[in-house]
């Protein structure tokens, strides 16, 4: 609900706060008095237009700040603004034409705040602001009214397999020759890899042989030479070593504190031989075929040109080897699937039609129900010959459905009723809207209403009746309502009084929010213009009616 409304610099007010409770809320005042300024400040407030002619005369900026007592709301959830203690909206508009919006202190731009706005207040008499005259609002509202949910919710639902499944028949079937093209190039590249027999690392092993085979004189002689001088000479090194521990095991018969050199010169014989071993192999590896470079060449070559169309190294040829051939196996059998994915189509295609015509049938009873409430409301409301029809007409399947769902109405006899949206009178809309949101009032979720001209061109008996339909749609919203009517105003359960305050050279405007004396008063002069003992018992009488 709407807890406050502070208003800052707008028109004629210089600073305002106006509290509201639940239940029905009405503000009253002498004409001029201020009380469309307050709507206007809501309407701001919300993301309604801003002109800088709105701020007050001689100041630099206006403001308007709204506190709504709602915590957790979603959308406010995916801007990462949190909402548990109550939203605070407010806008600043200054006089060099910049507006700045912030909710719970968080700048936003007047589009979000506008989306925010309209899941918070509906206000009636403004037609900027009302969302019964959107034709998808209407569609969405007849399904609540109806309790159509689940069968809506199963229409999207199989709506939405029904386009993945043709976007996936659509690639398959979206160029018949190029993917016989692509077949034909993928088996040629699989046959060409295949051909080749390449091994992982098989490149990295050539190279290395390849150098060596380059290097193969110097290697023989490099190795003959360290095999020579350390086993295969006269006074080789091991023929040295072994001279070397024999004379220090002399010498252990003298010293043995040798013992420990000679234990080290010992082990260093047997690495020693096998070093040598090693060199002899070493010898007989480099013992090569020279035609085996021009193998190696020819074999790097042929890995080159591979590596020109699928990658670097034999690695990455395989790699894609095996990726093709993966590619060739799905384009092979999407014929296959093309079949599978038509008849699937096919089932889900009907499957389709039929939830959206037993949707359509339980909208049309939906419609006739809806139509006749709300025609037997607006008698209530002085449209006595007026026409009202919820229409439900044929269109191309959508996630919704087949139906475009249009509230129409005529306010006089012989006049053909039209789409609601072009409804020009204030008054008459507003009372239409007060009709639809009295049957509506159980499935429509926005918390607060707000009625302006709602008493246009009535009176009597049919203002009681008003009164009476925003008390009760007051019972699951909060109604905020503007109204010159005492039968509206003795309905409220919290009446605000605007006055226009005149000083020297400025005009402001004040609120009060009235005792059950002031109120009697308020009404008597809504009454007669004047407060006089019968029109205070008027007023009294009006006011036990409502309790």
């Amino acid at each position: 609900m709407l807890k406050e409304l502070r208003i800052k610099n707008l028109a004629i007010i210089d600073d305002l706060k106006i509290r509201f409770e639940t239940g029905l809320n009405v503000l009253t005042g002498e004409t001029g008095a201020g009380k469309s300024i307050i709507v206007d400040a809501l309407g701001l407030a919300l993301g309604e237009r801003a002109q800088t002619g709105m701020i007050k005369s001689g100041k630099d900026e206006a403001s308007v700040e709204a506190f709504f007592e709602v915590s957790g709301h979603p959308m406010l959830r995916e801007m990462g603004i949190i909402s548990e203690d109550g939203i605070v909206i407010r806008r600043n508009i200054s006089s060099a034409g910049k507006s700045r919006a912030y909710i719970n202190d968080s700048l936003v731009n007047i589009q979000s705040l506008s989306a925010i706005g309209k899941t918070l207040v509906d206000m009636h008499g403004q037609h900027e602001h009302q969302s019964l005259l959107s034709t998808d609002n209407q569609r969405t509202l007849l399904d609540f009214y109806g309790k159509l949910h689940d069968k809506r919710a199963e229409v999207e639902a199989v709506f939405h397999e029904v386009q993945s499944l043709k976007r996936e028949l659509g690639k398959l079937k979206e160029n018949v020759k190029e993917r016989m093209q692509r077949i034909d190039l993928l088996s040629f590249q699989i046959n060409e890899i295949d051909s080749a027999s390449l091994k992982k690392g098989e490149k990295e092993a050539l190279e290395e042989e390849r150098v060596i085979l380059f290097n193969l004189n110097k290697l023989n002689e490099l190795v003959e030479t360290a095999y020579t001088l350390l086993y295969a000479s006269e006074g080789a090194c091991t023929e040295k070593l072994a001279s070397v521990i024999s004379k220090l095991r002399e010498m252990t018969a003298i010293d043995p504190n040798i013992n420990e050199t000679l234990g080290l010169l010992e082990s260093a014989k047997p690495l020693l031989e096998d070093g040598a071993l090693s060199l002899r192999g070493f010898k007989e590896k480099y013992d090569l075929d020279p035609k085996r470079l021009e193998t190696i060449e020819e074999r790097l070559e042929t890995i080159k040109k591979l590596e020109k169309k699928y990658g670097d190294g034999a690695d990455s040829i395989i790699s894609y080897r095996d990726g093709a051939e993966k590619e060739l196996s799905t384009l092979k059998h999407s014929d296959e699937k093309i079949d599978m994915l038509e008849c699937q189509l096919r089932e889900k295609e009907e499957k389709l039609m039929n939830a959206a015509t037993n949707l359509s049938e339980k909208r049309k009873q939906t419609a006739k129900d809806i139509s006749k409430a709300v025609e037997k409301i607006l008698k209530e409301l002085a449209f006595e010959k007026a026409g009202f029809r919820v229409d439900v007409i044929a269109s191309p399947l959508s996630s919704t459905g087949i139906d475009i769902i249009e509230f129409i109405f005529s306010a006089n006899p012989g006049e053909p009723l039209k789409p609601l949206a072009k409804v020009a009178s204030g008054g008459e809309l507003s009372r239409i809207m007060l009709a639809l949101k009295n049957i509506l009032a159980d499935v429509d979720s926005i918390p607060v209403l707000i009625f302006d001209e709602v008493d246009a061109g009535i009176g009597g008996r049919t203002a009681e009746s008003v009164g009476m339909k925003l008390k009760r749609l007051s019972k699951a919203h909060q109604v905020i309502c503007i109204t010159h009517l005492p039968q509206i105003a003795s309905a409220a359960d919290f009446h605000i009084m605007t006055e226009k305050s005149q000083k020297k050279d400025s005009t402001s405007v004040k609120i009060k929010e009235l005792s059950p004396d002031e109120r009697m008063a308020e009404i008597a002069r809504m009454l007669s213009g004047k407060i006089t003992d019968v029109s205070l018992k008027h007023a009294g009488e009006l006011l036990e009616r409502s309790a």
